[in-house]
């Protein structure tokens, strides 16, 4: 999603665009290897949370009955849903740069403020939510379609392609956009968090004299995971809400904020955060392998 000793998606030639495009595309692939057993894991505490008494349960159980395969339970829809959406994303957070550094009056993209890059950040996610909600609905019914099945007494026999035809046939093409609305909920107010997050931090560690951009690889490391972090934070009942919707085809899309209010009201304030703990254990790893993948493939263009 970031780039480390480079500014976010600075402006730049045609070469670096492509490069920083092909590093955050190899880098969100590293993500989604590194990360999908908990992202699962995720996934079922927010749709079954009654049915797992924490997230080493939820992981163990799954295991037993599914093995490697069933924590990997979505990881091809994953992994495009992660080069989709640091592609885009890093695509137009560049132009959203340009932007904001026109309406700012910024001689340079690269020394706008922190406010300045949370607010290009913002703007660039709504155009990644975009291609981001199709792949993670899919993700999300493969994820928890075993005890989806289970429940209604049925065998989860569930592939991507039969999945993404199913919703084709029974809801249109449209179908696949199912949680639009909630997905730039989440998007666009975490990406906003995440980058201001992630250039404060930057510029707290950076050395005497110097730039944010010289803060160093461990630095750099350390400010995507406070940021990733504060991302999930903030506004994780969103994404619990639209898991339950995206995976539930009966759970009604409008009115999704009333469907927060009543499980609060249901089942209570901890039910908005069900597999927060996972998400944020899966922050630290998943950020240091992201700007590991994503310098060492800068490099390679230098």
């Amino acid at each position: 999603m970031i780039s480390s000793d480079n500014e976010v998606i600075a402006g730049g030639n045609s070469g670096d665009s492509l490069s920083d495009l092909l590093a955050g595309s190899l880098a969100g692939v590293a993500v989604v290897l590194i990360g999908q057993p908990l992202d699962t894991v995720k996934t079922k505490l927010q749709t079954f949370g009654g049915l797992y008494t924490g997230p080493s349960h939820c992981l163990m159980h799954t295991y037993r009955k599914s093995g490697f395969r069933g924590l990997y339970a979505g990881t091809g829809p994953a992994m495009l849903a992660g080069v989709a959406e640091n592609s885009v994303l890093f695509a137009c957070y560049g132009l959203c740069q340009q932007m904001v550094a026109t309406i700012t009056q910024a001689h340079d993209p690269k020394q706008m403020d922190t406010f300045s890059n949370a607010v290009a950040g913002c703007a660039a996610s709504f155009f990644s939510s975009v291609v981001l909600c199709p792949t993670e609905l899919v993700k999300i019914k493969l994820q928890a379609g075993r005890e989806m099945a289970e429940a209604r007494g049925q065998r989860f026999r569930g592939s991507v392609y039969q999945i993404t035809k199913e919703i084709v046939r029974n809801y249109g093409f449209g179908g696949l956009f199912r949680g639009l609305t909630m997905t730039v909920a989440r998007e666009m107010p975490s990406y906003f968090c995440f980058f201001g997050v992630y250039e404060a931090v930057r510029e707290a560690f950076k050395p005497v004299g110097r730039t944010r951009t010289e803060c160093g690889l461990l630095a750099t490391m350390a400010a995507g995971s406070m940021g990733g972090m504060v991302l999930w934070t903030v506004t994780f009942p969103v994404d619990v809400v639209k898991s339950r919707i995206q995976l539930n085809d009966a759970l009604p899309t409008r009115g999704w904020m009333l469907c927060m209010l009543r499980m609060y009201r249901d089942e209570g304030a901890a039910s908005l955060f069900s597999g927060l703990a996972p998400t944020l254990v899966r922050c630290v790893p998943s950020s240091a392998v992201l700007f590991l993948v994503y310098e060492f493939t800068k490099k390679q263009f230098e």
